[in-house]
């Protein structure tokens, strides 16, 4: 019989290096260390936590499973319209949606386990299989909210002082232990991840043992997308998105080897929790959220590289055919102590947080050289700041749909800007993609740390408002700015120019460029956007009310990348060749879509569209764009940090009519929205006196 290796060393150096993670952040973190933000913890551990606990039997036979994340989308589209359109109860939905799971599992464990596949291709295709299934139900764009409290209790409530994915992680943690640690199956497992050839000699049933484990998988990752719907409060075509690569640097991290053959729950467990201690404690200690990746990816390779030099337990008892894979060059590994990798990876620590700190001043440096350029520091507050600001200076935390987006980068100028003439606090933060779960995870770390105002760019109303609204009952204020929340998830709306104002103008331009006659095609950023659809809704309404010859060809997705814009205009120009005019209703979306055009070399197709001027700029100069619409992004972000500190200050209250606003003297306050105003032009002519 093959011993298996009980990495305990590995695991207790991981207890060691856990504990100095929350001693760093217990430090380091707003409220890192209270009951609230363990509940996050706990929270956000449960669908990684989920598909690595799956994840782990199958990596220890030496296999690989790629497709959990996409088929987590899969069974949250199939859900969520068992539920609204087949008149489903809710819980008899989720029981299709478990089955849904199971047969993506079988479906692997068929190709895996009776003909011989190699699971990782295997799992590449139904990965695009799943996620392509979950996209054409949905056609991209379609998605389900509005659940009942009775399911949304499972991934938003607290039961005995402990949030349900809490029960749901330990109870899947102590069947696959119980599993691999204390029944035959499990060391069927071990040994097919040694030499799937020794299992079978030894009369190991190797298809078998090897399709449960694929079954299993595919019901857990299920039960994984039914706790993010909980939690999320909707279920998206692009649920899971990323997250078995997550699930299995914890795997690894937790002291699973990749080639198979050694690994524990235990250690899985570990791996989860650091993954999440650093996202967590990352954010409340007002660092870089990327650092999380650059840390995990560092704790990763020292793993793998402690995993490579540590001795092989029991490695006499096993046969040489068995131990080639785990020694370098046929000679014997050398041994790494405990401590020296405990030793190691607090050195790795160390190096993440000096990065950190390093970027932090070179931006603080690099922000004060900017003031000194444009006239000194500008902190005085205007004669407009409200008066009797408490002693203590307000945190506001300010959230974009991307980080990286370049109109979000031009909104953060400006909100800096008002945060050093009000002397606020200003935490800025967000996904780096167009990610709704990601936003809600975000905020729930701004509540844990209790920051004073939350202001966010909604990518979707319906996710958010859940996480909006609690922060409210924890007596948080909140604006949406640049796209809306429900309107009972927020205290005011920063309305950049109304939807309808927007929808007009571009509409009006589109039939003056086409005589009130053809078709045109709109590519938008995500189908699901709320302000990119209201905006849609008006320009639909306007083509109605005023240009009924004018049509609507096609609607493509950018999903925010220029990229993406390019190819979608590429395969408008082709499919629909009636279109003359193509509008771009996201800022990386616009040049896109020109430099499609411009490479066609159809001088008959116009484009115009909403984006930022410097992004444009070449393709108006040269005739390919005609014009763009939008309103100044720097004083959007202006503004919005203005109008949370007057929140904060009580300065601005229901029935408020105006805000005196700074440098932008006073603005419209039109119920709970305060209004920037008009949108603007941009042609050829005046685009010069512009530069953001």
């Amino acid at each position: 019989m093959i011993e298996r290796m009980e990495p305990r060393s590995h695991e207790r150096s991981l207890t060691v290096l856990l504990a100095v993670l929350v001693g760093v952040f217990w430090l380091a973190g707003t409220n890192f260390g209270t009951w609230g933000n363990l509940i996050e913890l706990v929270r956000l551990a449960g669908e990684v936590g989920l598909l690595a606990l799956a994840l782990t039997p199958i990596i220890i036979t030496g296999g690989i499973d790629l497709s959990v994340g996409a088929l987590m989308g899969l069974v949250a589209v199939v859900f969520g319209l068992a539920w609204r359109d087949a008149g489903l109860p809710v819980w008899t939905a989720a029981a299709a949606a478990l089955a849904t799971g199971a047969a993506g599992g079988a479906l692997n464990a068929l190709l895996i386990a009776r003909f011989s596949l190699p699971p990782l291709l295997v799992t590449l295709g139904t990965l695009s299989l799943f996620r392509g299934l979950a996209e054409g139900i949905t056609g991209g764009s379609d998605f389900v909210s509005g659940f009942p409290s009775s399911f949304l209790w499972i991934g938003q409530s607290v039961s005995s002082g402990a949030p349900p994915q809490a029960f749901t992680l330990a109870a899947v943690a102590l069947v696959f232990a119980h599993l691999l640690h204390r029944t035959i199956y499990g060391r069927g497992w071990y040994a097919i991840g040694w030499s799937p050839e020794g299992a079978r000699y030894a009369g190991i049933p190797v298809g078998r043992r090897l399709a449960l484990l694929y079954l299993l998988s595919g019901l857990v990752a299920a039960a994984a997308a039914l706790l993010y719907v909980a939690r999320t409060g909707q279920a998206k075509a692009d649920a899971g998105t990323g997250y078995e690569l997550m699930a299995i640097a914890a795997v690894v991290l937790g002291g699973t080897a990749i080639t198979g053959g050694r690994g524990t729950i235990g250690g899985t467990l570990l791996g989860v929790a650091g993954i999440v201690v650093l996202q967590n404690g990352l954010r409340l200690a007002d660092l870089p959220a990327e650092l999380a990746g650059i840390l995990t990816g560092a704790l990763l390779l020292t793993t793998i590289a402690a995993a490579a030099a540590a001795p092989a337990h029991g490695a006499a008892a096993r046969s040489a055919s068995l131990d080639t894979r785990h020694t370098h060059n046929g000679t014997e590994p050398f041994e790494m102590r405990n401590s020296q990798l405990a030793a190691l990876c607090a050195v790795v620590l160390a190096a993440g947080l000096i990065v950190a700190g390093s970027n932090w001043w070179m931006v603080r440096s690099l922000e004060g050289m900017h003031h000194g350029l444009v006239g000194g520091p500008a902190a005085a507050p205007s004669a407009s700041t409200p008066a009797g600001r408490p002693a203590r200076a307000i945190t506001i935390a300010m959230m974009p749909k991307a980080k990286g987006d370049p109109y979000f980068v031009s909104c953060r100028q400006g909100a800096e800007e008002a945060a050093r003439q009000l002397g606020v606090t200003l935490i800025w933060d967000g996904p780096t993609d167009l990610d709704p779960g990601r936003q809600n995870e975000v905020v729930e770390g701004w509540i844990t740390r209790g920051v004073d105002v939350i202001a966010v760019s909604v990518e979707n109303k319906a996710s958010i408002s859940t996480a909006l609204r609690k922060a409210r009952s924890r007596g948080i204020k909140v604006i949406a700015w640049d796209a809306d929340a429900e309107t009972d998830a927020r205290d005011f709306l920063i309305n950049q120019a109304t939807p309808q104002g927007i929808g007009e103008t571009l509409a009006d331009r589109a039939a003056a460029l086409l005589d009130n006659k053809g078709e045109f095609a709109i590519v938008t950023a995500s189908l699901s956007a709320a302000n990119q659809n209201e905006w849609m809704r008006y320009i639909r309404a306007r083509l109605q009310e005023k240009y009924p010859e004018v049509k609507i060809a096609a609607v493509q997705p950018s999903e925010g990348d220029r990229d993406r814009a390019f190819s979608e205009t590429q395969t408008i120009l082709k499919v629909h060749p009636r279109v003359k005019l193509i509008m771009g209703i996201a800022a990386p979306a616009v040049p896109g879509v020109a430099e499609a055009v411009r490479q066609s070399g159809r001088t008959d197709v116009n484009v115009i569209g909403l984006s930022l001027p410097n992004m444009c700029k070449p393709y108006i100069k040269a005739g390919v764009i005609d014009s763009i619409v939008l309103w100044n992004t720097r004083d959007l972000g202006y503004l919005t940090v203005l109008a949370a500190h007057a929140l904060a200050t009580g300065t601005l209250a229901p029935g408020t009519a105006g805000l005196e606003a700074g440098r932008l003297g006073r603005i419209e306050v039109r119920g709970d929205q305060v209004l920037l105003g008009k949108p603007f032009v941009f042609t050829k002519e005046n685009i010069d006196g512009f530069d953001f």
